[in-house]
């Protein structure tokens, strides 16, 4: 399928910036600061996390120590 009209042809004659269209978004490694261990169950082996953790559930969490502590 064609996209349609993404830009006006005599002015500005150009597409601009911001435009949406279709690309490939998300698969990038992000780094979050400053979240807290809540609790460790050793049993199950789970690390309950206070504060937002990016990616999809079941995805892989790689958990280190801080370089920095955080100001109080």
């Amino acid at each position: 399928r064609a996209p349609g009209s993404i830009g006006a042809s005599a002015y500005p004659s150009r597409v601009v910036k911001g435009m949406r269209s279709s690309g490939h978004m998300g698969d990038a490694r992000v780094t979050i600061k400053q979240l807290t261990v809540a609790r460790v169950d050793a049993e199950n082996n789970l690390l309950m996390i206070r504060g937002a953790v990016p990616g999809a559930n079941g995805s892989v969490v790689v958990v280190k120590k801080a370089a920095r502590q955080a100001k109080k």
